[in-house]
């Protein structure tokens, strides 16, 4: 029994380590490339999500992170570049960093899509230096039960979270947060 234990996180760090020095190779793409993902993942997300396509055409702006990558043991971290648009155009790059720590393993990859459903939400992503998720404007992280329930008049909330197509495997409890800011690609 204490064999398996080792051999199975021996292939967690490993993973965990293949993930940190791949990542910052995989997320290097060019803008365009980011671009032309950024908008498949949207146009994927409108595809299976009636509220996500509802919120879209009420957002200021969208900002879509189209491939973050989180792995950890005990300590962990995840990281990916995203792509901001406004009425269809690029209107800048950012990045999403987050560490943890906690009881978790495992290795992920998934999407994140944040509206922006007022100015003062957009404004404060720039004016904050590293927008940090759970402090400034009020989002809700829309899953099945929020998003039947929201319709045209139902939209209260600054910023509205879709997390989309989550690959791998990350279980575990821990502190998190989450930092985004704008780069140049």
């Amino acid at each position: 029994m204490m064999k398996r234990v080792k051999i199975t996180l021996a292939l967690l760090l490993f993973a965990a380590a293949v993930v940190s020095v791949s990542a910052p190779l995989a997320l290097a793409a060019g803008g365009q490339q980011l671009e032309r993902d950024a908008n498949q993942a949207l146009q994927n997300l409108y595809a299976k999500n009636n509220a996500a396509r509802l919120l879209g055409k009420n957002a200021k702006a969208i900002l879509v992170f189209p491939n973050i990558v989180k792995a950890g043991f005990m300590f962990g971290g995840q990281m990916g570049d995203g792509v901001l648009l406004k009425q269809g155009r690029v209107a800048g790059y950012y990045n999403s960093l987050a560490g943890s720590y906690g009881l978790q393993a495992g290795v992920q990859t998934f999407g994140y899509a944040l509206f922006f459903m007022n100015e003062a939400a957009l404004a404060y992503l720039d004016k904050s230096e590293g927008w940090e998720i759970g402090v400034g404007p009020s989002i809700v992280v829309v899953d099945e039960g929020v998003g039947k329930s929201l319709t045209s008049t139902t939209i209260t909330q600054d910023v509205y979270a879709f997390i989309f197509d989550q690959k791998g495997l990350m279980a575990g409890l821990g502190i998190q947060g989450s930092k985004i800011t704008r780069i140049s690609k």
